[in-house]
């Protein structure tokens, strides 16, 4: 017998945590095992006294290395097991069932063996004759009883063998006996409404946990598998709950082999989230909202947390409280498919100056925790591109701005990231001397945020093209990308356009495929050319599984510009309610063989919704349309219609402006809530 891993706390260089009972579980596992190699002919009394000597003998000798003052010890994380677990085998005629069983410690669970011949059954647990303290005992009925305490999880056999020729027929089933898992309650975790569940697995598997306020729980993370094929440890957050509340929840363990376990409930309690905009609900009936939550992100006022959760009641589930200036701000927040949530953290881009000193500039990927997960700075971002080969039509290194209003995630773990980018023009028409123009670029960067794929532009675009807000020249919002045909559609705000990009996963020129909007490619069907074109739009999104060809999309068209036959009229959020200063969402049909763009239909719900920025619109399950009117006078309105345009669900927030909302199924993907 060796006690080479047995270290004492002081020589470890961290802090022990685990009792004294835990290192005497795992000395005496190790004493069994050495006994059973030594003297496997013993009796099983005889093994027994034998190991709670060595057991008492070791207890002496770790409490000589710690030294009295220091009774615990504290192992460092168990990585997955070393090897797989073991498969039931079968010999002859005895067969058992089941195959395979999940079991908490102590808990109970009944085999059924037989021989096809007849004849009587032996039963033993990992080639001990009825068990053991340490691996469970089973009776002479196959009644098996796991261990009532385990150091960690583990897997044994349970074996029936046909007493008269044990060695010819014989069959075993694989029992994982597996720990409970541990609950780190939110006021452990840096989020008052997150908790942390961490369970080890003896065999490959996925966890999910439920919860709730009682044991009947009704809610669920999604199911995570465990780090290796052999098992591991799996953590999960658990996010979702209600501020000042008691929660209950417990892992639900499904291995890969078909055994489950419901762990034992524990309970955790929630804290206090920071103060977010008030949201009230406003339900009208007849018709059915689609079930989700809702994802909030308030950029006026920013005294207020930016981004947060709510149920579809408005109650607050969950919030990501940045640490910054009060020139950072989030513009947009999207759940990535591995659970983490993506998000642009920056100054507002329509400043061509560098921000104040101390200002976040950063697209950051965090967890359900708010913990970072992953960041680039446009500093480290301007480094990589002034150290790489992507250059501008003119040949000079890219230097950007600002990341702003959206970043993409693709299907390659690729970003695409939006920031703005100046050029210096001397005696533009309509200007004297030299203008520094504010324009764009997109930077395509792989998983370790190396570029490999630019554009922007000024290379692109005619610089004599200036409807709205020069210099700050194009202004663009919102990206998409086409899994059909791999280019990009990115709207530009101030060109009251959508352009189309070949992009090819950064094999692309870059060159402009088509403009949608007024002066665009296209011919407008169904509306009135150009009032109902959209301009300075948001929020662009979607509407059909097929995104080339004949497809649909929805945006929010805010109409701070809009074009009437008689001329234009510039909205500005200070002027009196007009008439002509509405906002409205079309959904448009996109033929791009025939280049025209249909509108399927064109909510405007008046003049009191003009919000003259932020917003967007998606489309939902259950085939609804959801629409944020970011920045009416009065604070956002939220929409939920159906097919008919009625409104089956509203959801406002007085006095604050959310630059996007979205109907998430859950705080998790794939789940629905």
């Amino acid at each position: 017998m060796s006690l080479v891993g047995f270290v004492p706390a002081s020589k470890r260089g961290y802090d022990p945590l685990i009792d004294l009972t835990e290192v005497v579980r795992q000395l005496e596992a190790s004493v069994t095992e050495w006994l059973t190699r030594q003297r496997s002919d013993l009796r099983p009394d005889w093994r027994e006294t034998g190991l709670r000597v060595a057991c008492l003998m070791c207890v002496a000798f770790v409490l000589l290395l710690t030294g009295c003052g220091n009774l615990t010890l504290h192992s460092t994380s168990a990585g997955p097991p070393s090897g797989g677990p073991p498969k039931p085998v079968q010999g002859g005629t005895v067969m058992i069932t089941p195959q395979y069983v999940a079991l908490a410690p102590g808990q109970k669970f009944h085999f059924a063996a037989k021989a096809s011949n007849g004849g009587s059954i032996t039963w033993s647990v990992s080639g001990g004759p009825g068990g053991s303290g340490t691996v469970g005992a089973v009776d002479s009925s196959g009644n098996y009883t796991a261990p009532a305490s385990v150091a960690q999880s583990q897997n044994v056999t349970v074996t029936a063998a046909l007493t008269a020729s044990p060695q010819q027929n014989f069959a075993s089933a694989v029992v994982s006996i597996i720990q409970p898992g541990q609950a780190l309650c939110p006021s452990q975790t840096k989020n008052p409404q997150v908790a942390l569940y961490s369970i080890y697995l003896p065999a490959p598997g996925k966890v999910s946990v439920e919860f709730g306020k009682t044991t009947d729980y009704g809610l669920s993370t999604w199911q995570v598998a465990t780090p290796s094929q052999n098992g591991g440890e799996i953590k999960i957050y658990v996010g979702g709950m209600l501020a000042n509340s008691k929660y209950h929840m417990r892992a639900q363990v499904a291995l890969d082999n078909g055994a489950t376990l419901n762990d034992v409930d524990q309970t955790c309690a929630t804290g206090v989230p920071p103060k977010s905009s008030a949201v009230q609900v406003f339900t009208p009936g007849g018709g059915a909202p689609q079930p989700g939550i809702e994802m909030w992100n308030t950029l006026v006022p920013r005294n207020v947390n930016q981004v947060f959760a709510t149920d579809l009641n408005g109650n607050v589930i969950w919030t990501y409280a940045n640490q910054g200036t009060s020139q950072d701000s989030i513009q947009g927040i999207q759940l990535l498919p591995n659970g983490d949530f993506l998000m642009v953290l920056s100054y507002l881009s329509s400043l061509p100056v560098s921000p104040p000193p101390g200002t976040i500039n950063s697209i950051r990927e965090i967890n359900l925790a708010g913990d970072m997960v992953r960041e680039i700075t446009m500093d480290a971002l301007n480094q990589k591109l002034a150290a790489s080969s992507l250059r501008d039509a003119q040949g000079n290194a890219y230097q950007l701005k600002s990341f702003h209003h959206s970043v993409l995630a693709l299907p390659n773990g690729h970003w695409m990231l939006l920031a703005t980018a100046t050029r210096t023009y001397n005696n533009l028409p309509g200007a004297t001397g030299s203008t520094v123009v504010l324009g764009d670029a997109l930077v395509d960067v792989d998983e370790n945020s190396n570029p490999d794929w630019a554009w922007n532009t000024f290379d692109n675009l005619d610089i004599q093209r200036r409807p709205m807000s020069f210099p700050d020249w194009t202004h663009s919002n919102d990206m998409l990308y086409s899994s059909d045909d791999h280019n990009l559609l990115l709207s530009m705000r101030h060109q009251n356009w959508i352009v189309k990009i070949e992009f090819l996963d950064g094999k692309g020129s870059g060159k402009v495929m088509w403009r949608l909007g007024e002066g665009g490619d296209f011919k407008l069907v169904g509306g009135t050319d150009p009032t109902d074109w959209f301009y300075a739009q948001h929020g662009m999104n979607y509407f059909t599984p097929n995104t080339t060809g004949v497809f649909r999309m929805g945006l929010l068209d805010n109409g701070n510009d809009r074009i009437f036959p008689t001329g234009q009229v510039l909205c500005k959020p200070t002027d009196p309610i007009s008439a002509k200063c509405y906002t409205t969402a079309p959904l448009l049909e996109i033929n791009e063989a025939a280049m025209t763009a249909t509108l399927v239909s064109h909510y405007s719900p008046g003049p009191t919704f003009f919000s003259f920025f932020g917003g967007n619109v998606e489309q939902l399950q259950n085939g609804n349309m959801e629409i944020n009117f970011c920045a009416p006078a009065s604070g956002a309105v939220v929409q939920e219609l159906d097919a008919g345009s009625r409104v089956v669900w509203q959801g406002t927030t007085p006095g604050a402006d959310q630059f996007h909302v979205n109907r998430l199924p859950s705080l998790y993907p794939g789940v629905q809530w």
